[in-house]
C-alpha cells in the first residue's frame, strides 16, 4: 500500500521542527504522526537531516553546543564532561572537536559517525554527582557543574595533560565558578584531594 501525502501531516510535522530545532522520529510518534513523513520533506527540502535519526528545518541558526544537544538525544544516559564541559562553562581555551562525554562503567561505548564522542568511564559517585542541565535547542543536555568539571580535570590529567587541570582551575577560581567549598567536595569525590591541595593553596595565597 503507497503510502500518500497528506498535508495536514507535513504541516503538523513543520510545526514541531519550529517547536523543537531537533527532531527525531520518536517525537513524531508521540504526535501519533507517521514518520514516513520526515523523508518526503527531506527530499522536498523543507528538512534536512544533521545527524543520524536526528533532522532540522534547513537553514536554522546553530547553537554553538549542538554537537552536545545531538549527542545528548542519541545518548540519553552519558554526561558531557572534562573538555566539553569546560567550555560549556567558559572555562579556559580547550575547543575540543569531539564531544567528551561520561558513561557509566558497566553501560555500553555508543558507537557514532557523528557528532565524534570522546567516552570516559565513570561510576559511583563520581559519575552521579554535580550533574546540571543545560538547554540546547531545545534539547535538555546533562553535563557536570563547573567544580566537578575541574576535579575531573585532575583526575583525568594522563589523559588531558596537567596543564589543562590548572589552567581550568586557575581560570575557574578567577571567573568565580565555584567556591572553594564547592572544588574541595568534588576533588574528595573523585579521590583526588590530595594531589589538587597544593594547587588549590596556590590559586588562594
Amino acid at each position: 500500500m503507497n503510502f500518500r501525502p497528506n498535508p495536514t501531516h507535513e504541516q503538523a510535522v513543520l510545526e514541531l521542527a519550529r517547536a523543537r530545532p531537533l527532531l527525531r522520529a520518536r517525537d513524531l510518534a508521540q504526535q501519533e504522526l507517521p514518520t514516513i513523513v520526515l523523508s518526503r520533506l527531506v527530499a522536498a527540502g523543507k528538512l534536512e537531516r544533521v545527524a543520524r535519526g536526528v533532522y532540522g528545518l534547513p537553514g536554522q541558526a546553530i547553537s554553538e553546543h549542538r554537537s552536545l544537544a545531538e549527542v545528548a538525544l542519541r545518548v540519553p544516559h552519558g554526561v558531557a564532561c572534562l573538555l566539553s564541559a569546560l567550555r560549556v562553562h567558559g572555562i579556559g581555551t580547550q575547543a575540543p572537536f569531539e564531544v567528551w562525554l561520561a558513561i557509566e562503567h558497566r553501560a555500553p561505548i555508543p558507537r557514532l559517525d557523528q557528532p565524534k564522542i570522546r567516552p570516559v568511564r565513570m561510576s559511583g559517585s563520581a559519575f552521579a554527582d554535580g550533574i546540571e542541565h543545560l538547554s540546547v535547542d531545545g534539547v535538555r543536555v546533562p553535563v557536570f557543574n563547573a567544580a566537578k568539571t575541574v576535579a575531573d580535570c585532575f583526575k583525568y590529567r594522563n589523559k588531558i595533560g596537567l596543564d589543562v587541570a590548572m589552567e581550568a582551575l586557575r581560570d575557574g577560581w578567577a571567573q568565580r565558578k565555584f567556591t572553594m567549598d564547592e572544588i574541595w567536595h568534588f576533588a574528595t569525590v573523585d579521590r583526588v584531594a590530595n594531589v589538587m591541595r597544593p594547587y588549590l593553596e596556590s590559586v588562594t595565597t
